[in-house]
């Protein structure tokens, strides 16, 4: 396969963002010449320029000329980007293609092995994991992924292996980009109906996705989760598929079980998980808590096999993952005083069962260290998913001891009139505190914590922001204690 595209000189719109970072990371390895435009400085800007690019502050149409020369190729993101950004009209008046994000990920993957990891939840971590794995293994895997590994500091880079792993995005139908080699599914569940309208049209999307991988390749879902399995079983015949899951699940659906969760040891500090990968058995260790993190973790090493991976090398890989940026993040705990022992995580949870997953796996810790409770502030995302899973929010967070419920973060979405936060809280089992003014929720969790507490900031808005401040107010209080 030969590209589609002129990548000699590529300007990318919105080029601090997670995504945009990562592509742009990699075709300057390439020794492509990059030019982009953000509306603020960031730390990625800033790495990216001590790189070689050239990056603008604002949106203005001369921006296309950075380099001295008009680009080839114009990258946006058509959700974040307005139409009439003034570098799109100019794009447009000088003919220069424009391409999204996902467009320009697949045509940097031509010529490698394709490793895409799907589904609704767990595809950053998971992702991740496939990559951390794949280096321990030696296969220096080129990867794009849309968090910021902790152990690697960055969200993209140019291997020198043969396989290339990014996270394949469905909110947008953006994965249909892709022609994967090796596609992993780790879940299916109805979201992002502001885009899909209905539950079918987006459970179709995977099939669609299963649909584009090679024919020498392979399909790899979860056990676990029902709608995952039934895409394996409706795509067996036409490719390999695989499954990964608990021994319950496996027995289940036997004829695709190939990984296989045999035993899982919660502790205090890790997670101990003996795994049938391909046949052969292996035990890992986990950082990062939770059954979710687990059956991550089997889907990378799956996934690593199935690319040629040594299975001992993978797991050791795994075992030394320590976490995606905003995926149970520890920020720090009080040493000592009326707070003494609270820890404060922040992740990135803003779907019911994400939200689930996280203080399931929260309570699992908390408990195996015999003290304290599990207190969290919340952000909803978007007021078309808030609506839509109301009661189903109210459920997941009712997990936790306490929970601080701040306001819609709107992102791309107006507000809608007579629509807040309590739409969640009014359903709520336990103790929630409605707080809309998001500068004193720091001193609301103040009023809330006990020592021993794990304080968890849980949102994929501006609340992650808050996990210092919170510490920070903990830790000040204290001293006016003292």
């Amino acid at each position: 396969m030969t590209n589609t595209y002129d990548l000699s000189r590529v300007h990318l719109i919105g080029i601090g963002g997670a995504g945009m970072s990562g592509v742009a990371r990699i075709l300057l390895s390439r020794g492509a010449v990059v030019t982009g435009s953000d509306v603020k400085e960031s730390r990625p800007i800033l790495a990216l320029r001590s790189m070689g690019a050239k990056i603008a502050i604002g949106h203005k149409p001369e921006n296309l000329r950075l380099s001295d020369e008009l680009p080839t190729v114009v990258v946006t993101s058509f959700a974040a980007i307005p139409k009439d950004n003034p570098e799109l009209v100019a794009a447009a008046e000088n003919n220069i293609p424009v391409i999204r994000r996902s467009d320009l990920l697949g045509e940097l993957m031509v010529g490698s092995t394709q490793v895409l990891i799907a589904g609704t939840h767990g595809k950053t971590s998971t992702t991740s994991m496939a990559v951390v794995a794949m280096q321990a293994a030696g296969m220096d895997p080129s990867f794009a992924i849309g968090g910021q590994l902790n152990k690697a500091g960055t969200n993209a880079h140019q291997g020198n292996g043969e396989c290339f792993v990014a996270e394949a995005d469905e909110s947008d139908a953006s994965l249909l980009r892709y022609s994967p080699d090796i596609a992993v599914v780790t879940n299916i569940e109805p979201d992002h109906l502001d885009f899909f309208k209905t539950p079918e049209a987006y459970f179709q999307v995977f099939s669609d996705f299963a649909d584009r991988v090679s024919d020498s390749g392979c399909l790899i879902v979860c056990l676990d989760d029902d709608h995952a399995a039934e895409l394996g079983q409706r795509k067996k015949d036409n490719i390999t598929v695989v499954g990964y899951g608990t021994a319950e699940a496996a027995a289940k659906y036997p004829d695709l079980a190939d990984t296989i969760v045999e035993e899982v040891k919660v502790g205090d500090n890790a997670t101990t998980a003996r795994l049938t990968v391909c046949g052969k058995e292996v035990v890992i260790t986990l950082h990062i808590p939770g059954m979710h993190m687990v059956l991550n973790a089997a889907a990378a090493l799956t996934a690593g096999v199935k690319a040629g991976g040594e299975l001992q090398k993978l797991a050791s890989g795994v075992s030394e993952f320590t976490g995606v940026r905003r995926r149970f993040e520890f920020h720090g705990a009080v040493e000592t005083g009326q707070f003494a022992g609270v820890e404060v995580y922040d992740d990135y949870a803003h779907h019911p069962t994400e939200v689930e997953a996280v203080l399931t796996a929260a309570r699992e810790k908390v408990d195996a260290r015999g003290s304290g409770r599990v207190v969290v502030a919340f952000q909803p995302h978007l007021y078309s998913r808030t609506m839509e899973f109301a009661t189903e929010f109210a459920k997941a967070l009712s997990l936790a001891d306490h929970v601080v419920v701040l306001d819609i973060f709107g992102a791309r979405e107006e507000p809608v009139e007579g629509i807040d936060s309590r739409i969640i809280t009014q359903h709520m089992t336990k103790p929630a505190l409605f707080e809309p003014n998001f500068s004193r929720v720091p001193a609301a969790i103040a009023d809330i914590a006990q020592p021993q507490d794990m304080v968890i900031t849980m949102g994929a808005g501006s609340v992650t922001m808050l996990a210092d401040e919170i510490l920070l107010q903990l830790r000040n209080e204290n001293q006016s204690v003292d």
